[in-house]
């Protein structure tokens, strides 16, 4: 069985890939203990069948600092704790020139040519793989047609900074909308399937 390869963003309507603030950004959206539909989709309903994440060197470091379960603070609501036993105990792979060493347990750097790292990734035995990157990233994944999927959060927000997603493309990326959910807050979190 292929390993399905999923690529999540997050980003403001104009594309950028950085969190601002705006109504309601910072609040649970129901139960503090319970996830909700982004976090939900986005990751909960994965848990099952994702063994690994593949992430670039700051979201690699920021979710190692953030969101492991040495990061994790006593007063975090419950769901965000399952997310980070997930995260230690799934092989995180990290796409780094620079960084020696990860500090993580079940991770490994990987560097080289993007299309050989995912071909040998899905090459080997393992269940989906999420790659979840900045903007960088992400647009590589777009530009040489590696993901078989895409879910993304678009905040309510023209942010005007930031990095971008939308990199310069030479030829055109069709996808097949598989679901559109409103959030609470404006958020918007679409998953798309790919057309080839």
């Amino acid at each position: 069985m292929t390993r399905k390869i999923t690529a999540n963003l997050y980003m403001t309507i104009d594309g950028r890939g950085e969190f601002p603030k705006y109504p309601g950004w910072d609040q649970p959206t129901g139960d503090r203990d319970e996830p909700d539909e982004f976090f939900r989709r986005m990751w909960n309903d994965r848990y099952d069948d994702v063994t690994t994440v593949v992430m670039g060197r700051r979201s690699f470091t920021g979710h190692r600092r953030v969101h492991s379960l040495k990061g994790r603070k006593p007063n975090d609501p419950k769901f965000l704790f399952e997310y980070s036993r997930f995260l230690d105990k799934v092989e995180k792979v990290c796409l780094s020139h620079r960084l020696k060493n990860l500090n993580w347990e079940n991770s490994r750097l990987m560097k080289g040519d993007l299309r050989k790292i995912v071909a040998k990734l899905k090459s080997e035995k393992g269940g989906n793989i999420i790659i979840e990157g900045g903007p960088r990233l992400i647009s590589e994944v777009i530009r040489l047609d590696l993901a078989d999927d895409y879910w993304f959060l678009v905040m309510p927000v023209v942010f005007g900074r930031g990095p971008r997603y939308w990199a310069p493309l030479k030829e055109q990326t069709t996808l097949k909308l598989l679901s559109a959910t409103p959030m609470k807050f404006g958020e918007l979190v679409l998953h798309y399937g790919a057309v080839r």
